[in-house]
């Protein structure tokens, strides 16, 4: 009799767990690698912002602009929101090469947002782009100078290079032609509902290197388990346990 209830309430506790990460959860990110691109993106809720952690993750020498990480777009399930342009900035530990910024580590003015998008990558909605790519124009700008090139989301200006980039080597864009970001940026975007969590709302995500969208995109996969894996999982076992009981 001990048994049976120890296991019932093993069984409840383990559901109810289940069930409370699944609401708390408040970020997911994504991360895709092909060849010698690889790239993640984490997006959180903070405070009813969506963050976006963009990073090139790639290990391999970047020989020409093609390989540099520009823009990533992705979905939103449960219909369109309207979001804000807020801010575009370093992240910690990276830096602008050939270039510079805005105090505080701003890029804003080089990166452009858009939503309702229509030729995305894989039909996305959504996307943060610091190249044109035929799809974002100087009203799509985030806050802040123009510090490369035409007032506009433009070319491979503030484009991020990989983590290994030997800035000797290369065409002569990708070694001192043009500004370049090494490591990460931070894009936020106001505007969230009430309750948005990003591990149940955001997918399709797709990584977009250089300056057109024929030079390729990098499907990224989210670090969440398929909805109630981990839950049957967890109660498979307790099950089990309760049978050899």
């Amino acid at each position: 009799m001990t048994t049976n209830l120890f296991g019932r309430a093993a069984l409840s506790a383990a559901v109810l767990c289940i069930a409370s990460g699944a609401a708390s959860a408040a970020s997911v990110e994504f991360a895709g690698a092909a060849g010698n691109r690889a790239a993640s993106a984490l997006f959180e809720n903070v405070g009813g912002d969506l963050r976006i952690t963009l990073t090139n993750t790639s290990l391999a020498d970047v020989m020409a602009q093609g390989d540099w990480l520009t823009g990533v777009f992705f979905d939103i399930a449960g219909g369109p929101l309207t979001l804000s342009r807020m801010s575009v900035v370093l992240a910690p530990g990276s830096s602008v090469l050939f270039g510079t910024t805005d105090a505080g580590g701003v890029v804003g003015g080089e990166f452009g947002y858009a939503s309702g998008l229509v030729g995305a990558p894989n039909g996305a909605k959504y996307g943060v782009s610091s190249s044109g790519l035929g799809l974002f124009g100087p009203p799509d700008l985030f806050p802040g100078n123009n510090l490369s090139g035409p007032s506009s989301p433009d070319g491979p200006q503030y484009g991020i290079t990989s983590a290994g980039d030997n800035l000797m080597t290369g065409n002569g864009t990708v070694t001192g032609g043009e500004a370049v970001i090494q490591n990460a940026v931070v894009i936020t975007l106001g505007g969230l509902p009430m309750g948005f969590d990003p591990a149940a709302k955001i997918g399709n995500v797709r990584f977009q290197y250089g300056t057109a969208l024929e030079e390729g995109n990098v499907p990224g996969e989210s670090n969440v388990p398929a909805p109630g894996a981990a839950g049957l999982m967890a109660l498979g076992a307790l099950a089990a346990r309760r049978k050899r009981r």
